[in-house]
């Protein structure tokens, strides 16, 4: 049963309503300060990698060793942190372990990889694509198309053959197993070692050296092949185990590509490339 107010009370004021619920937004948004405070230690131990001793945790962390210490108290009876009763020292604990593995066993490489994705063709003017390892070998997943027009016969579902002839081929069969990459390599290499066209025969040589170039530079560059007048950067995407996830490739018209190893495009598909990687849980590259 609805009891009536009081007689003489007025309802609350809609400008109240108003203020009180912006009061609560700004709130929510200001947070609780001892918290994010004391989530920089546990900041730094990631950063760090390896268990610490209170004083350089402190330091690492901004704040003075009496002001860690009793975050440090409370982070271990939760289990995000542990102290080793030999060194001192200070790491994550198993609930902090715990927490990661369901983070990573939640995460979807093609969904983390495509907001990241999308920026970098909006940054840089040209098409990039995401491609997977699949049955035929590294298979288009998704494409994203700049603003500009550029005309490339690429759709999802396209598969980058010759491997060694495209930037995304060669990246996975730089950083793949051998095993899987092996039998596609050598069938190329069989078919294109007398070839009719001189600028597409291969030898082994040719393979190794080709590898090679994209694991110094951490990408692959394919100027002018396999699609005539277009040039690609292609960069690999590691998963938290250190193997391959997928590849992202930038590609657009020669005229206008920047082809330098260490040039704006190349530098850019990189860092995106990492990360992703890092939104993978990857911190170290390739296994």
């Amino acid at each position: 049963m609805l009891i009536p107010d009081k007689p003489g009370t007025p309802p609350p004021a809609p400008d109240q309503d108003v203020a009180e619920e912006r009061s609560t937004e700004r709130a929510d948004r200001r947070g609780i300060q001892s918290i994010e405070v004391g989530g920089a230690l546990l900041q730094a131990l990631v950063r760090n990698g390896t268990p610490m001793m209170l004083k350089d945790l402190a330091r690492e962390a901004g704040m003075p060793p009496a002001k860690a210490h009793p975050y440090l108290v409370s982070f271990g009876k939760l289990g995000l942190i542990e102290q080793d009763a030999i060194t001192g020292r200070y790491g994550l604990g198993p609930f902090s372990l715990q927490m990661g593995l369901t983070a990573l066993h939640a995460l979807d490489p093609l969904k983390a990889a495509m907001p990241e994705v999308a920026n970098l063709a909006d940054d840089i003017q040209l098409n990039v694509a995401i491609a997977v390892w699949g049955n035929l070998g590294p298979t288009i997943i998704r494409i994203e198309e700049c603003r500009r027009p550029i005309h490339v016969n690429m759709r999802p579902g396209t598969v980058m053959t010759p491997l060694m002839l495209t930037a995304t081929g060669r990246v996975f069969a730089a950083f793949l197993p051998e095993r899987i990459t092996s039998p596609l390599v050598e069938e190329e290499l069989s078919r294109l070692a007398s070839g009719e066209q001189p600028a597409l025969r291969m030898s082994r040589r040719h393979v190794d050296e080709a590898l090679a170039e994209v694991r110094k530079h951490g990408l692959a560059r394919a100027l002018g092949h396999p699609i005539p007048g277009i040039n690609a950067f292609a960069a690999p995407v590691f998963d938290n185990s250190g193997g391959l996830a997928l590849a992202i490739t930038a590609m657009g018209p020669a005229g206008t590509f920047d082809t330098e190893w260490k040039g704006s495009t190349a530098s850019k598909v990189l860092a995106c490339a990492r990360e992703i990687s890092g939104r993978l849980g990857n911190i170290t590259g390739a296994r």
